[in-house]
């Protein structure tokens, strides 16, 4: 009997670099098993792929030890955000308003 294979990707974008991995998997493969065999942990030991947040194509899942991947899956391995994005934009704002105020003084 002939296993069954599917084609999945793997992607990670690093500070410094970006990967993506093709990778075929058993049909059944879980989405953190499927990154296991991809060997992108070689690539970035950084990466702890059993904690690390993963999505499916921009949708963050929330079990991906049960969820099993699908013939062309873009899997996403996400990493912690340096800055608040809304932090960020507070303040840009308030540095803004500063400015304007500094001019019409």
């Amino acid at each position: 009997m002939v296993e069954s294979v599917i084609d999945v990707e793997v992607v990670y974008a690093a500070i410094d670099r970006q990967v993506l991995l093709k990778v075929a998997v058993p049909v059944g493969t879980t989405l953190r098993a499927a990154l296991a065999e991809s060997g992108i942990a070689e690539l970035f030991p950084e990466l702890d792929l059993v904690a690390c947040p993963v999505g499916v194509f921009g949708k963050v899942i929330a079990d991906p030890e049960s969820r099993q991947v699908q013939a062309g899956d873009r899997i996403e391995i996400y990493r912690a955000l340096l800055a608040d994005p809304k932090e960020v934009r507070r303040l840009r704002a308030a540095k803004a308003a500063a400015q304007a105020k500094a001019r019409d003084q």
